[in-house]
């Protein structure tokens, strides 16, 4: 790698780039040995395991002592073994039932794979049985999953929600009445709305396992962040002091060399702008380089769009260098690829087939996808602990690797860059959620209800609110209230199922599917709020190497249709945003500075999206707006700005008022 970076600095279109260049040592693996069930220690003999990390080794003890434990490690330092040698040795052992709870279904397909495999390995007649239940699933698959009866079931939570918990008693009694212990994989993103309903849907989970006479332990696992213990105390509803932290990483990494990389300032004579060239084409000059001279590279950018754009333009340059067959190599990988898709390409770079791939965050989860040489981060991610995630994805056993931070021309982006020991030497960001959130805890109360009988004693999981909101949602008559021999009692006197009146992801969870009208194809999809930026008439849609100009948006049946084109421009939406303070919250004093107050409050924030700008492509990041455009097709010059809507009135004042949400934080 060093060799790479001298050549780096050596080229001329990237003198004075480099502001930054650390490196973080390699370090050996510090393992013990473990003793383990035969069969288990057989089959992990089988994959070359016969010892295991300190970190793993730690985690196992803490289980096995009856604690909770959180494992906050980087990415591939071998967290699984840690929640797979227990879950195994109690299924072995006693029967006894481990769920799996992981934020997307492809970490759920990786763990799968390989938890299936192990199991297997086990021998014949092994009780142990590994399934996934996921809405992926088909009627019958599902079926299939509820008879076979697995010792390990692995789910997301909003199938948690909706099916394992609002069907416990008929159809998943076999797998609460012997629930041992409960993973929560990737923790740290379960912040903020999503978080919370997590953290509501987990101590329901905990109501019913009393029901069951069940006290599952809690494994979680946990990138770098600056509160994991608390963190993982606030999502599972445990204490605090139930958990052992396990944090210091014992597996094997190479030296991992960290470039700070800014694009000049553009030339402007006698002065100076602050002006610099796109992060985005610097990152995608870099990323051809790297390619070029054999690098597997994978660059993280914050748009789909962007993905896909600079995807087509890497491969574009590739070809002009006689590049063919490494062009062909390139993808671009984000969320709202067809699972098919998604999973060649993690195939494709665990393989090694895929030579460079630019993606969203939607790959910095778990995914195995082997080591890579070079991840390049086009801009600053926003916090150290999506930096780490990121860049975890470099590091192809003991060899060296390399990270390069392209920054954008915003102000965090340049204080990072003229503040390096800031970001090495700096404490990690605290995660943060609030199952206590009033906005969500009645659904939650109420979904709960239907799943067992609500008691005064659930305050202890809920929140101090509970008994006001109980009376309440009794006043309104969604509660009954029932006078039993053991006590009060409330059952759910609604109409339709609360869980499925609520969406754990967002507000809105309206799906957009996307159709290459030409083919009559589907594409894609994506979110409500997605398609008003990214697929709105008149938008120019970048999908694996195809460019689209979005024909229409047909919102009363949930359709846009794309046709293609070779339109040698971009878009981008304009959009009105408004914050309103509802109620002040708490304040304090900045820890820097005593005479600055902070304040905390409630506020309401209102975004719509009013029109679209038409910019040209230029290579060379001097991109600038052509016209504004309404949806009524008017165009106007750069600087007016023109209005978003058309059709029907009546219509598009309910789509006006879609676009308009109002989010308590």
């Amino acid at each position: 790698m060093d060799e790479t970076i001298a050549w780096l600095r050596d080229r001329p279109y990237y003198a004075g780039q480099i502001a930054t260049h650390r490196t973080v040592p390699g370090r050996p693996a510090s393992t013990q040995d473990v003793a383990l069930d035969s069969r288990l220690e057989s089959a992990l003999a089988d994959r070359g395991i016969t010892a295991l990390y300190d970190h793993q080794a730690d985690a196992i003890e803490a289980v096995r002592d009856g604690r909770n434990v959180v494992l906050a490690t980087p990415t591939a330092s071998g967290k699984s073994l840690a929640y797979t040698v227990p879950a195994f040795e109690r299924a072995l052992e006693a029967g006894e039932t481990t769920l799996y709870v992981a934020p997307q279904v492809a970490l759920i397909n990786d763990q799968e794979d390989t938890l299936d495999g192990l199991a297997q390995d086990l021998g014949f007649g092994t009780p142990v049985g590994v399934d996934q239940y996921t809405g992926r699933l088909s009627k019958t698959e599902k079926e299939t999953v509820r008879e076979r009866r697995p010792t390990t079931v692995l789910t997301t939570p909003d199938m948690l929600h909706y099916s394992l918990l609002a069907y416990a008693r008929r159809l998943w009694d076999w797998l609460f009445e012997n629930l041992s212990l409960v993973v929560v994989d990737e923790v740290h993103e379960y912040r903020g709305v999503f978080g919370s309903h997590v953290g509501l849907v987990l101590r329901r989970l905990q109501r019913l396992c009393r029901e069951f006479d069940s006290d599952p332990q809690f494994v979680c696992c946990s990138a770098t962040i600056g509160n994991p213990v608390e963190h993982a105390a606030t999502v599972t509803g445990q204490s605090p002091e139930s958990f052992a932290l396990v944090d210091d990483d014992a597996s094997a990494t190479g030296p991992t060399h960290w470039l700070f990389w800014n694009p000049p300032e553009h030339d402007h004579p006698g002065y100076g702008t602050g002006e610099r060239r796109s992060s985005h084409v610097e990152t995608k000059q870099l990323f051809v380089d790297l390619v070029a001279r054999g690098h597997q590279t994978a660059v993280f950018t914050r748009a789909r769009q962007a993905a896909e754009r600079y995807a087509t333009e890497s491969r574009q340059e590739l070809r002009e260098r006689g590049e063919g067959d490494l062009a062909d190599s390139i993808a671009a990988y984000q969320a709202a690829l067809p699972r098919d898709r998604r999973e060649g390409i993690e195939d494709g770079l665990h393989s090694g087939e895929v030579r460079g791939v630019w993606s969203t965050n939607a790959l910095e989860l778990g995914v195995d996808i082997g080591g890579l040489d070079v991840v390049v981060l086009d801009g600053y991610p926003g916090t150290r602990m999506a930096t780490f995630q990121q860049s975890g994805r470099a590091g192809r056993g003991t060899e060296p690797s390399l990270v390069t931070l392209v920054a954008g021309e915003d102000q965090l982006d340049q204080y990072v860059m003229r503040h390096p020991g800031e970001f090495f030497e700096g404490e990690p960001e605290r995660a943060v959620a609030n199952p206590g959130n009033d906005h969500l805890l009645p659904a939650h109360v109420l979904a709960a209800s239907t799943e067992s009988w609500l008691r005064p004693e659930d305050r202890e999981l809920f929140d101090e609110s509970f008994p006001g909101l109980v009376a309440d949602l009794e006043a309104e008559g969604a509660l009954e209230r029932h006078t039993t021999p053991d006590g009060i009692r409330w059952t759910y006197d609604g109409g339709d199922s609360p869980q499925h009146e609520m969406s754990l992801r967002s507000i809105d969870d309206r799906e957009i599917d996307l159709i290459d009208a030409r083919r009559s194809e589907r594409i894609g999809s994506l979110p409500f709020g997605d398609v008003l930026r990214d697929a709105h008439p008149g938008a120019i849609y970048h999908h694996q190497g195809t460019t689209y100009e979005v024909a229409s948006l047909d919102l009363a049946r949930d359709v846009a249709e794309l046709t293609p084109t070779r339109a040698n421009h971009y878009t981008q939406v304009l959009h009105e945003k408004a914050i309103t303070v509802e109620d002040d919250r708490d304040e304090t004093g900045l820890a820097s500075r005593d005479d600055v107050t902070v304040r905390f409050a409630d506020v309401t924030m209102h975004k719509q999206i009013t029109g679209f700008e038409r910019r040209a492509r230029d290579r060379t990041g001097n991109d600038g707006p052509l016209l504004h455009r309404s949806a009524r097709g008017q165009e106007h010059p750069a600087g007016d700005r023109g209005e978003f809507s058309g059709g029907d009135p009546r219509r598009r004042a309910r789509d006006d008022s879609a676009v308009s949400a109002a989010t308590g934080l």
